[in-house]
């Protein structure tokens, strides 16, 4: 496909007080090695510098809540390509993320590819949410879809805007419809920062009436993906987390923590019957993070 005729992929980046990690984001994504891009940044009512920064980079700039599903369908709409690509803002792109996902749409005659993800930042426990990570690789029940044909995402009725944690995995589970959905060898870098087991149960507590909002959605085919602990993809890499004991122990520690606030979400909402608000909560904690020194030197100049 020329230059001249190429399909344009238009990527929605969704923020709230990301104004930390947001430039390496854009930026990455402004250095694609496929010109045909257009970026669009929904931002949820920040109160930090993210669109200052966003306004460097992108071509469009809104304001809208609630959560992340009603963001990216928004963005979504705003947007003129015939591809899709959902990014979240602490991310970095390999250069080849957006030319290689197209090639792969076409090549294999498929709505939505997959792009695999490591995770980057500093310290013990990012460390070992990066051996985590890195035993997701290739396995469809946790990795999700990224890149979308726009047809795929309209006639699948976009995210949904009930779930705020495992939309991406139901989206991608509605679009590919029990179909093997291809993946790049170029990835994404997710900026943990550094990694606090406080800030872990913070963010899962806040995620997690999504989560279980997802498996009441799909069943006991969700289980799979649902649940934090019991999970094929460390069996399958028992040799990998083998040599690496004392971070495989840490990654146990991150998963047991994460169901339980999971579990605190289940009963506390048992008892209530309602879902308690907790963003206050989660913003602050990520707005206080510590970038990682990795994250901070990748991109490319912008326009």
């Amino acid at each position: 496909m020329s230059a001249d005729h190429q399909e344009a992929v238009s990527v929605v980046v969704t923020t709230r007080n990301s104004g930390q990690m947001l430039g390496a984001c854009l930026a990455s994504i402004r250095g694609q090695n496929y010109p045909a891009v257009e970026l669009v940044v929904v931002d949820n009512h920040s109160s930090d510098d993210t669109l200052t920064v966003a306004g460097q980079y992108a071509d469009q700039v809104v304001t809208i809540g609630p959560e992340r599903s009603a963001q990216r369908n928004h963005g979504a709409s705003l947007t003129t390509g015939s591809l899709l690509l959902f990014v979240d803002a602490d991310m970095v792109l390999d250069p080849g993320v957006v030319a290689e996902g197209v090639d792969l749409l076409h090549s294999s005659g498929l709505p939505a590819v997959m792009i695999p993800e490591e995770t980057i930042g500093v310290g013990f426990w990012t460390a070992c949410r990066a051996l985590e990570r890195g035993c997701y690789i290739g396995d469809d029940t946790i990795e999700a879809a990224r890149l979308y044909s726009r047809s795929a995402f309209v006639a699948a009725g976009g995210f949904d805007t009930d779930l705020n944690g495992g939309e991406d995995w139901d989206l991608s589970r509605r679009v590919a419809q029990r179909r093997r959905l291809p993946r790049t060898h170029a990835m994404i870098h997710h900026d943990e920062g550094r990694t606090r087991l406080r800030t872990v149960f913070t963010k899962r507590r806040y995620y997690a009436p999504g989560y279980l909002a997802f498996v009441r959605k799909h069943g006991r085919g969700a289980m799979a993906q649902g649940n934090p602990i019991f999970r094929a993809a460390y069996v399958r890499n028992w040799r990998t987390l083998g040599r690496h004991p004392l971070l495989t122990a840490g990654m146990f520690t991150l998963k047991a923590v994460e169901l339980a606030a999971v579990l605190d979400v289940a009963i506390d909402t048992k008892l209530r019957g309602r879902v308690r608000d907790r963003s206050s909560e989660v913003y602050p904690v990520v707005n206080e993070r510590e970038r990682g020194s990795q994250a901070a030197t990748t991109g490319a100049k912008h326009r």
